[in-house]
């Protein structure tokens, strides 16, 4: 696989998502959980999303119940949550696992572009990956990394948009 635009994953609507559909945006990916500590940045993300959609963001979430049992519920309960709490607008994908023998293909692509400080695999709920216009990833951030911090990083993808 060469760019992120090789890939598909399952919307919680139980439709695919052809990664090609996203060609000439920047993605932020992140794989999220509905009872963790860093849930709340749920909110920050929904807010980078409608602060940057119009000029060529997407925000996709990919909840994961990997780490700590964070996220048991259903699909549709999840998308629940993050709508009713949090008013989530972006593109949520189905439960998938992000390490491991049965992870996502996109987590293993995303992992072998951006390893991490201490280890390549994915340490925790609410690991964020910044992806180019031209379907590389640029930054990888920590699930400590608010999203409101990485706003810069945001804005200087956009401008490089094509």
């Amino acid at each position: 696989m060469s760019s992120i635009y090789d890939f598909t994953a399952e919307r919680m609507d139980g439709t695919q998502q052809d990664f090609t559909d996203y060609q000439g945006k920047v993605l932020l990916i992140v794989n999220t959980a509905s009872k963790c500590g860093f849930t709340p940045q749920f909110a920050g993300l929904e807010t980078l999303y409608q602060q940057y959609k119009d000029r060529g963001l997407m925000v996709i979430g990919f909840p994961c119940n990997q780490f700590g049992n964070q996220d048991p519920g259903s699909n549709e309960e999840i998308g629940n949550f993050c709508q009713k709490n949090y008013g989530v607008s972006f593109p949520m994908m189905t439960k998938v696992d992000v390490n491991g023998k049965d992870a996502h293909p996109i987590f293993d692509w995303l992992k072998e572009q951006k390893g991490g400080v201490l280890t390549d695999g994915i340490k925790w709920n609410f690991t964020k990956f910044l992806v180019g216009d031209d379907g590389h990833v640029l930054e990888r951030y920590a699930p400590t990394t608010k999203p409101e911090s990485m706003a810069s990083d945001i804005e200087r993808a956009l401008l490089a948009i094509k």
